[in-house]
């Protein structure tokens, strides 16, 4: 048994005896309700297939996407991708945090049909295409892509992909 000193009322030291296994148990539990708080970050995997069960079935081939190359390579805070119910960004989101699925807002799978978006107002449309999955994705990933390959001077394969078939791959 270890003896443990605690200073008790008075200032006076008291002695308390402590098995190795009990104090191994408070540390267990202390060092769980921390983690549980969030302190420690989860590990985001690098790659998330970007496969959502709001899809009976996927049209085009699953996107993969690559956090280390956004983040790392590209400089691109989580906030940017992660917004709140308004659009804008997550800013002091950081790897590890809790984050929702994109459609849990975005509800409707796939694109927003073209018929519907005839006649619209600008910001209509941008509000109908939010509320599709795709859409919304595709507004997200493709604007960012088309940003970044305008302020870079690349195209093609030297740019952001833009096109389907650069994210979707064949299966």
């Amino acid at each position: 048994m270890d003896r443990i000193n605690i200073l008790g009322s008075g200032g006076k030291t008291k002695t308390m005896k402590m098995s190795r296994a009990l104090i191994l148990t408070v540390v267990a539990v202390i060092g769980l309700a921390v983690m549980g708080s969030g302190l420690f970050a989860a590990d985001v995997p690098d790659v998330i297939q970007m496969k959502d069960p709001i899809y009976s079935a996927h049209t085009r081939g699953i996107v993969s996407f690559t956090h280390t190359k956004h983040y790392a390579d590209y400089g691109i805070s989580c906030g940017e991708c992660h917004h709140d119910d308004k659009g804008q960004p997550l800013a002091d989101l950081k790897t590890g945090d809790t984050t929702h699925r994109c459609s849990e807002c975005h509800s409707k799978p796939g694109d927003v049909p073209r018929t519907a978006l005839k006649d619209l107002a600008e910001d209509a449309k941008t509000k109908l295409t939010l509320e599709y999955h795709a859409g919304a994705m595709h507004l997200n990933c493709i604007g960012c892509h088309k940003d970044w390959n305008k302020e870079h001077g690349k195209r093609g394969p030297e740019g952001a992909p833009i096109s389907c078939n650069d994210c979707h791959p064949k299966e």
